[in-house]
């Protein structure tokens, strides 16, 4: 759903859980985001993440922010995982 454009600083967008089924230090996943957007990742427990909004949402500026939630797992070689999120910014009247 859309997040309003006066929304503070810190909201919750979307949270994720991701997981990798290998066992020992294989099994350990981090996250990271890609592309330019005012959002950041915060790590949770036992991976589960929430991505807040970082900074001031002006729907006049961008209606939509795209990212890539890319997933890496600790093995050797790395495997990756990824996936778009798109943030939609709903107009508030701020005449």
């Amino acid at each position: 759903s859309p997040v309003p454009e006066d929304a503070p600083s810190g909201t919750v967008v979307a949270l994720l859980n991701v997981r990798d089924r290998d066992s020992g230090a294989n099994g350990g996943v981090w996250c990271e985001l890609e592309g330019e957007a005012p959002l950041s990742l915060v790590a949770s427990s036992g991976g589960s993440y929430k991505v807040v909004t970082a900074s001031a949402l002006d729907r006049e500026q961008a209606s939509e922010h795209r990212v890539w939630v890319v997933a890496r797992d600790r093995g050797s070689p790395s495997l990756w995982s990824r996936a778009a999120l798109v943030l939609e910014v709903s107009d508030v009247n701020d005449n």
